[in-house]
């Protein structure tokens, strides 16, 4: 099976053998993403978390069958450069709110695709703490997934994801 794909704004191809494998798998081991890594395998951590045509999407569990002909993905590797980084990513390095890191992948890529898609509907406020814990823990409305840090640095990454909303919705 084969899928065009524009990946971080460039097209490629990838192809697989089976049906059934992973899009994280294609994305790694064709395109040499290191941003979404393997964490849990079962989507409950968000260490894939990769956006596809701008929905969060957990690529250890999304065949690659189910990801459309020509979708737009975007990971951590292309969201910004070391000279130019995403307002996300400036915000969770300014605020160190990353310790080991592995989760980090999830918690920005997560947060640029919600607060993207709130703006998209029309919500450009900045989210309150409230929300943004209830967007982390799943528990906000629509957002099936809850993201994970087991090293602790949960209040940074609010302060983070907060600093990156005030400058993305200005």
């Amino acid at each position: 099976m084969t899928r065009n794909l524009e990946l971080n704004g460039q097209p490629v191809t990838v192809a697989v053998p089976d049906d059934t494998e992973r899009l994280l798998y294609a994305l790694r081991e064709q395109c040499d993403q290191i941003g979404p890594k393997f964490g849990c395998g079962v989507a409950q951590c968000g260490a894939c978390t990769v956006l596809v045509d701008g929905v969060i999407s957990r690529s250890c569990i999304v065949p690659l069958a189910a990801v459309p002909e020509g979708a737009t993905v975007r990971t951590l590797d292309g969201l910004g450069t070391v000279d130019d980084p995403h307002p996300m990513q400036a915000a969770f390095i300014d605020k160190q709110a990353a310790q080991c890191a592995f989760c980090i992948n999830g918690m920005i890529m997560g947060a640029v695709g919600w607060i993207e898609s709130r703006m998209a509907s029309g919500n450009s406020s900045v989210p309150s703490r409230a929300e943004t814990a209830d967007f982390l823990s799943g528990a906000s409305e629509g957002n099936p997934f809850n993201y994970v840090c087991r090293c602790g640095a949960h209040n940074r990454i609010l302060d983070a994801i907060h600093a990156a909303a005030v400058e993305m919705t200005s």
